[in-house]
């Protein structure tokens, strides 16, 4: 394992906890002269670990922990690992620290980002690690011809015997209340996991899942679907948009809204235990929809101590 101090990602400036206090330049001589690049904005709190796959891939966890985590030796937190950290890394960090309130809106949590195998774009890890299966490319189809699919089953043990332990064994985690949280592939490799090993988290947020890949497998598995051994959270949650509609925000070819009430229908109907919601955020397309998502699931999944405060 190698550990590095910080995360640092370009032009997050804009994020909570990134703000830099520079004179503003007075000429656009002085705000040339003044310009000086640096390699990217290091967000506080944070640090990066190194995983190593047997299969010979390195992967990287990016953790943020709690402002009160040093402060509380005893206390042990629930994490919420966050798939495509990319993006939802500092997203949701921000939302937890400026909409939690330091544990009063949201309780206080460990976040854990998963993002690309290093060597690889985003777009590459993700085609490969969150997909269940190698679909047959058609013409119509989502499907790329220069990504692999299908290796959600090899990812998915990875994180259970390599990643996970790695983050109890480091920090002070409840790892009865690990959360899952992700959007799109994100989502859809979310609901290969509860699907195949439920019992890796307590909760599931599946934010526009991609139920439609290779012709619905997903929702063709649940018949041989694992039965979870304790209760398990599943909030799914598709935008408004997210139906074949004309119009510029509406889908072009995959009818998600239908297809998220439907899976959620089935997991109802499963006899697991399962506790299901699916809640259509009005307003939203598959771009917009997953900041809405992550900030009022974690509101509902680790309601803080209250009363809540709007700032």
């Amino acid at each position: 394992m190698q550990r590095v101090r910080g995360w640092s990602v370009l032009a997050c400036l804009a994020l909570t906890g990134c703000a830099m206090s520079v004179a503003p330049p007075t000429t656009q001589k002085e705000a040339r002269e003044s310009a000086t690049a640096v390699p990217g904005v290091v967000l506080p709190d944070t640090e990066s670990l190194r995983v190593h796959d047997p299969i010979g891939r390195d992967y990287a966890l990016w953790v943020a922990l709690p402002a009160g985590y040093a402060a509380h030796p005893q206390k042990r937190y629930p994490v919420v690992y966050v798939t495509d950290a990319l993006y939802s890394f500092p997203l949701v960090r921000s939302v937890r620290n400026l909409v939690g309130q330091q544990g009063v809106n949201i309780e206080d949590f460990i976040l854990v980002g998963l993002p690309p195998q290093e060597g690889l774009t985003s777009k590459q890890s993700r085609s490969r690690d969150y997909t269940p299966s190698d679909p047959v490319r058609t013409p119509a189809g989502y499907y790329s011809d220069d990504v692999t699919y299908g290796g959600a089953a090899h990812y998915r043990d990875f994180l259970a015997d390599h990643a996970l332990p790695m983050i109890d064994a480091r920090y002070r985690t409840d790892p009865a209340r690990r959360v899952f949280a992700g959007h799109s592939y994100g989502a859809l490799l979310g609901a290969y996991v509860l699907t195949t090993q439920p019992d890796m988290f307590g909760t599931y947020i599946l934010s526009s899942p991609s139920l439609w890949f290779d012709q619905g497998l997903l929702p063709r598995m649940q018949d041989a679907a694992v039965m979870p051994s304790q209760p398990i959270r599943v909030l799914l949650s598709v935008g408004g948009y997210e139906t074949v509609k004309p119009g510029p925000r509406y889908s072009t070819g995959n009818d998600m809204l239908r297809q998220t009430a439907d899976f959620a229908g089935q997991l109802q109907r499963s006899g697991r235990k399962l506790q299901v919601e699916n809640i259509v955020i009005d307003g939203e397309d598959h771009l917009t929809v997953y900041p809405r998502v992550i900030t009022g699931a974690l509101l509902e999944v680790l309601p803080g101590e209250g009363p809540y405060t709007g700032g």
